[in-house]
């Protein structure tokens, strides 16, 4: 059975919706930090830290993508976006989902993603697991 996280954009995010453009460009960026720290460390932190490559399927509509793994150890992620009404408000979220298939690999990978993406954003983290990590500010 599939897996999935969601990183929630609720009052005080960063932003209150996003687009799938946009979730990649905040990948990208994840991606090119990995390879700043490469740079410094002097190896290629870059294909360990992110070994996907983003891929999109002409049957997604703009709904989702996915990172294919470049690696035997890595397969899938799939990503996409949505909205979702609580009360009167609406509430924009990223699911993050491991197919069945998937790999604990991809599982740690979309762990790391969750966290930069939450932080990045300020947003709640829902996890797989069920528990929930705070990056917004509370009162």
């Amino acid at each position: 059975m599939a897996q999935s996280a969601y990183i929630k954009l609720v009052d005080g995010s960063a932003v209150s919706s996003l687009t799938l453009d946009e979730v990649k460009e905040h990948l990208l960026h994840y991606k090119d930090q990995l390879a700043l720290t490469g740079k410094q460390l002097g190896w290629g932190y870059e294909e360990a830290g992110f070994p996907y490559s983003i891929e999109t399927k002409p049957d997604a509509e703009g709904r989702w993508f996915y990172l294919k793994g470049k690696e035997n150890r890595y397969r899938y992620i799939v990503v996409g976006v949505g909205q979702e009404t609580s009360g009167e408000t609406e509430q924009g979220y990223i699911q993050l989902v491991l197919p069945d298939d998937a790999t604990y690999g991809d599982k740690s990978k979309a762990n790391e993603i969750g966290k930069h993406l939450g932080r990045r954003l300020k947003a709640e983290l829902h996890l797989f697991n069920g528990r929930v990590m705070y990056f917004n500010p509370r009162k």
